[in-house]
């Protein structure tokens, strides 16, 4: 039966195939979207932390294993909101870079010119510059990520390279501000002694913990793009320059935070402070064309992240919400339109709420769901998955269980969520907060096998 013909059904070409010429991903295609992942101002910050111390489908089509084809629409729908929302801050950020760039461009040609009312009036908590770079950012996003999967490889590449470019800039504008000193605390900061002093250990653990929960968001949607690679050597050899794009980015990143932190303390009043985030970095620098290369490559950065980790994944999971109903293009439309309202309002309203805690709450679900993602395929189905029943509403299909609910995946996933959400909102456990990605797992995982197996 035709996915047109059919109002009731789990079939969406777009999540069920991909064309074999677009098949066409190498190690290098996944070297470039380990990168990007890295290449964030997240990324960035939490590996500078360290100086304190000194062939899947995609991720709700898989869900359907484990929970059952009505289990993976809801449950894969927080991913789809979270995904949104985080997608609306990202471009309101974003678009504030884009601020400063166009400040410092008529602030060069004439500081006077900021001073004019059209650039003193705010509507939203937004002046005339916010609201075109807001306008600006939207656009070229919805525009540029919506064009598929072959140009969003090419975007990928682009960024990955630039950003790498960009870094190499920021080195020797590290480097060259002091040579000897800026090398001399990269070397000190090397020290692995540091690494097993005691009072180090607990910051070390923490910052782990959350760069493993930064990642494994990221693997939980890995499939939207290794569904694409050539084979299982391409996809292996892929896989294995994560660990040299950690290499490459904890090199700069380290050697910019500890040689910038050198420069910077020859400033009584920089001593109390290690700036780990690249933009306060470029700020104390005072270069302004070191300033405006940095903004721009952190705006492609940025934006890149914003495909990879918040839009593409939210288009798969609303199409699996609706599979007869949407596609790449409606779901892209629909994305751009919700994320705008959000980052409008996110300065005046959300922020003002603490929308980000609740969001927070939304993504305890995240840990409990790849855990039990995980205990089924690996332990239970064994790497073996009916593939026409993933996509069947029939009642004799493997994977309908309770009218499309598996009820002991549901169990097992909310109380990996109690046990997750719990650091978040019990205030004698938000020391664990940072593992609440691996409580949540751990949990779900274990109690997912004990009422799965056989």
């Amino acid at each position: 039966m035709s996915q047109q013909k059919s109002k009731k059904t789990l079939i969406n070409w777009d999540l069920v195939s991909v064309n074999p010429n677009d098949k066409n991903w190498d190690w290098k295609d996944l070297f470039y979207f380990w990168g990007v992942n890295i290449q964030s101002i997240i990324g960035f910050s939490l590996i500078a932390s360290l100086y304190f111390i000194y062939d899947l489908n995609s991720f709700v089509v898989l869900l359907r294993s484990s929970l059952g084809f009505n289990g993976a629409k809801i449950f894969g729908l927080l991913r789809c909101i979270t995904g949104i929302f985080m997608f609306g801050v990202q471009t309101y950020f974003l678009s504030k870079a884009i601020v400063y760039l166009i400040r410092i461009g008529i602030f060069s040609f004439n500081p006077e010119i900021l001073n004019k009312e059209i650039f003193l009036m705010f509507f939203l908590g937004l002046n005339i510059i916010d609201w075109f770079s807001l306008l600006i950012t939207i656009i070229a996003q919805g525009f540029l990520f919506s064009a598929g999967m072959i140009f969003n490889r090419k975007i990928i590449k682009f960024s990955a390279i630039t950003v790498y470019l960009g870094m190499i800039l920021f080195f020797f504008s590290t480097l060259l501000i002091d040579v000897k000193s800026s090398s001399y605390a990269f070397i000190n900061s090397l020290n692995y002694l540091n690494f097993f002093d005691k009072n180090n250990i607990a910051p070390l653990i923490t910052v782990t913990g959350t760069m493993f929960t930064f990642f494994s968001i990221v693997i939980m949607n890995f499939g939207d793009f290794s569904r694409y690679v050539k084979n299982e050597k391409e996809l292996k050899k892929g896989n294995l320059s994560l660990l040299l794009n950690l290499f490459i980015f904890s090199f700069f990143t380290l050697f910019i935070v500890t040689g910038a932190d050198a420069f910077l303390k020859q400033d009584p009043d920089n001593l109390n402070r290690i700036l780990t985030n690249p933009t306060d970095i470029i700020g104390k620098l005072n270069n302004l064309l070191v300033t405006i290369l940095v903004l721009i490559f952190i705006i492609i950065a940025s934006a890149s992240t914003n495909l990879i980790a918040n839009f593409i994944p939210s288009q798969y999971s609303l199409i699996n919400f609706i599979p007869s109903s949407f596609s790449l293009k409606s779901s892209s439309i629909t994305i751009i339109i919700l994320a705008f309202g959000i980052s409008i309002f996110w300065l005046t309203y959300f922020s003002q709420i603490g929308a980000l805690s609740y969001l927070d709450t939304i993504g305890a679900f995240f840990g409990p769901l790849a855990g039990i993602m995980i205990s089924d395929f690996y332990f239970i189905k064994k790497e073996n998955l009916v593939n026409k029943d993933i996509y069947s509403l029939e009642k004799d299909g493997a994977y309908y269980y309770s009218s499309g609910w598996h009820i002991k995946g549901a169990y097992s996933l909310i109380l990996g969520f109690i046990f997750s959400a719990s650091t978040i909102w019990n205030s004698n456990l938000m020391f664990l907060q940072s593992y609440s990605w691996i409580i949540g797992a751990f949990i779900a995982s274990l109690v997912y096998y004990l009422l799965a197996k056989d």
